[in-house]
């Protein structure tokens, strides 16, 4: 007897997401939120106009399966790259500080003139990165098998 094979039983492939308008921004920024990076893994080349994170994700996409399975709920090591970056300015970030991580609440895009506008990266505890970009160019990439969240519990955000 041959059984139909189940979404749940495939290998999940690494995400590999491009947003180049809000809305796909917003999809990227879901993914993102709780992110948590060293402040040594920032990166901007100003001459290839990208600014880059490598953060340790938690995969949301995979929660409620974790859950249904009594498994331990994920993050996974991530690339996101941001293209036509012409600006970085940053408040609240202490890059002295090579032992500070911090935590990526949500990403947002305020529109300027002709596609340009700034890419708003909030962080926990008051900072934010901003980026003056040319056109909206954003990349979320895997990069490492997912692992075991070490708090063994998905990130929560109580109403004040």
């Amino acid at each position: 007897m041959v059984e139909d094979a189940k979404f749940e039983d495939a290998h999940e492939r690494p995400l590999k997401l491009i947003a180049q308008d809000v809305e796909d921004l917003a999809v990227i920024s879901a993914l993102v939120q709780d992110a948590v990076f060293p402040i040594t893994e920032m990166a901007w080349q100003p001459r290839r106009r990208r600014f880059a994170l490598l953060v340790n994700r938690f995969r949301w996409e995979d929660r409620d399966k974790a859950a249904a399975r009594r498994r331990p709920v994920e993050r996974v090591q991530t690339v996101l790259a941001f293209g036509d970056v012409a600006k970085v300015q940053s408040q609240g970030v202490d890059r002295g500080e090579k032992d500070y991580v911090l935590s990526l609440l949500s990403i947002a895009f305020e529109p300027g003139d002709d596609g340009t506008g700034r890419v708003v990266l909030t962080l926990a505890g008051d900072g934010a990165i901003a980026l003056e970009v040319e056109a909206l160019d954003v990349t979320l990439q895997d990069v490492t098998r997912p692992y075991a969240a070490p708090s063994h519990r998905a990130p929560e955000h109580p109403e004040a």
